[in-house]
């Protein structure tokens, strides 16, 4: 059964992924830069020259186990401190991408110097050609560097074996195939660790980027119409028979804005809309946006709801009972305040995404129209209904006739206010008991669902 977070005595869902851990991520933060605030090829540029910089100076202690290791510590310890002031300037400084090709190019040094003193393609420095040519692909600020990268490491490649058969005095010999075995040995093993955790790091910071841009995409759109518009790169409008549209603003809004600044009234409006989405999101309502004061959020999509008015009207009571209580906490601390009116409607409409920048799901039609004046004409602190909606939830709330109504451009409409729960249904009029739920478990049978919406060819514009 499909039962909005409100109405659920219990919840079994899980399967959420772990949290990487705070120490962690401050420590992460602090190498490589905030995910936040630094790019992602500049944390990966960080991430990778930084454990150059480790690898080759760390790896000095190993090649002083060579008979003949001078030339190979300097090379390792000079490439490695060269490594660290890359990382030192695009970590502090803030620029990487002049650093690339230097980058590159000490990276193509160190492998081709080491080759030359550790018997060219025979040796074991050849293997972190591989691995290297991952980096600067990776890294690379444009299709035509990656391509050059690739051609200049190949090229490299070829040179040492071009090395070894025209000028093989040139290659500087292991003193013993012992020492020859044992780097061969721990520079394969080493390049490939080192080349799966390249692999690794990329492919989770990777899938980080990709989770936080999906988490922005759905603090935009539904799930489903920021899935559709993933696959297809834009959203078909759907017309949907039967949705509930409720409507809020603030009676005395403006009189009451001259008195505050503007952040204080920025402050008073985010507190009371954010208690608004976590309702709308309790009683399974598509928060659509905000305009100024009013707020506008919609029952029974993305996804068709039987009981997409019972939901609305829930989620009225809740709204109304959360501003009133911040009205009566302002009011006696002597502070400027403002009443709500609210109204719902409902009816087919379309609904769907516009333009191709700044997306935003949005919905159109006479219901919508309608639904802000049933809202426009209501009472302050009361919640006003249409005839429609009343239809879908005389059954479970209290409403009281208001006979016709004039409506600006409407004409005369009969409208409802909604007082609250009935009692059999409710112990305060606004929390529905288990009666209630069960009742709504009834209604959400699959024979009631509405028919899923169908696609329109239609244009907004």
């Amino acid at each position: 059964m499909n039962l909005p977070p409100a109405l659920r005595e219990s919840s079994g869902e899980g399967g959420q992924r772990a949290p990487v851990h705070p120490a962690l991520r401050r420590i992460l933060a602090a190498l490589i830069g905030d995910a936040r605030q630094v790019s992602l090829n500049r944390r990966l540029f960080n991430s990778v020259s930084l454990l150059n910089a480790i690898t080759n100076i760390g790896g000095v202690p190993s090649l002083l186990l060579l008979k003949d290791p001078g030339r190979l510590v300097a090379l390792n310890l000079g490439t490695g401190l060269i490594f660290l002031g890359f990382y030192g300037f695009s970590r502090f400084v803030g620029r990487y991408r002049p650093l690339y090709w230097p980058f590159v190019l000490t990276i193509l040094t160190f492998l081709f110097a080491n080759m030359l003193f550790n018997a060219g393609a025979s040796g074991g420095a050849v293997w972190y050609l591989i691995p290297a040519l991952v980096i600067a692909t990776a890294l690379a600020p444009r299709t035509g560097d990656a391509v050059a990268s690739g051609l200049l490491f190949s090229a490299a490649a070829l040179a040492i074996l071009l090395i070894e058969r025209r000028w093989p005095d040139l290659i500087h010999p292991y003193a013993s195939e012992r020492d020859r075995l044992t780097d061969l040995a721990g520079n394969l093993v080493f390049a490939l660790l080192f080349t799966g955790s390249l692999v690794f790091l990329l492919a989770r910071t990777l899938n980080a980027e990709r989770h936080r841009s999906d988490a922005l995409l759905l603090n935009v759109l539904p799930r489903e119409i920021a899935e559709e518009l993933k696959r297809n790169s834009r959203v078909v409008p759907a017309h949907y028979d039967s949705a509930t549209v409720l409507f809020s603003d603030f009676v005395g809004f403006t009189r009451v804005a001259e008195l505050l600044t503007p952040s204080e009234l920025v402050d008073q409006l985010d507190r009371i809309f954010q208690e608004f989405d976590a309702i709308s999101q309790a009683h399974g309502l598509e928060k659509i946006k905000t305009i100024g004061d009013a707020y506008l959020a919609v029952g029974g999509i993305p996804r068709p709801r039987a009981t997409h008015a019972i939901d609305g009207a829930l989620a009225a009571l809740e709204m109304l009972r959360a501003s009133e209580r911040i009205r009566v906490l302002r009011e006696q601390a002597g502070l400027p305040a403002w009443s709500i009116r609210l109204g719902l409607n409902t009816g087919p409409l379309i609904a769907g995404v516009v333009g191709t920048e700044k997306f935003a799901y949005d919905v159109w039609g006479d219901t919508v129209n309608t639904a802000s004046r049933i809202e426009s004409s209501g009472i302050p602190g009361q919640i006003n209904l249409s005839a429609a909606t009343f239809d879908q939830v005389k059954e479970f709330f209290d409403c009281e006739p208001r006979g016709r109504v004039a409506a600006k451009g409407k004409g005369e409409l009969d409208m409802y206010l909604l007082k609250s729960i009935r009692s059999e249904y409710s112990e305060d009029g606004v929390t529905p008991n288990h009666r209630f739920r069960e009742r709504y478990l009834g209604l959400q049978h699959p024979s009631a669902q509405d028919p899923s919406p169908s696609p329109v060819s239609w244009d907004p514009e």
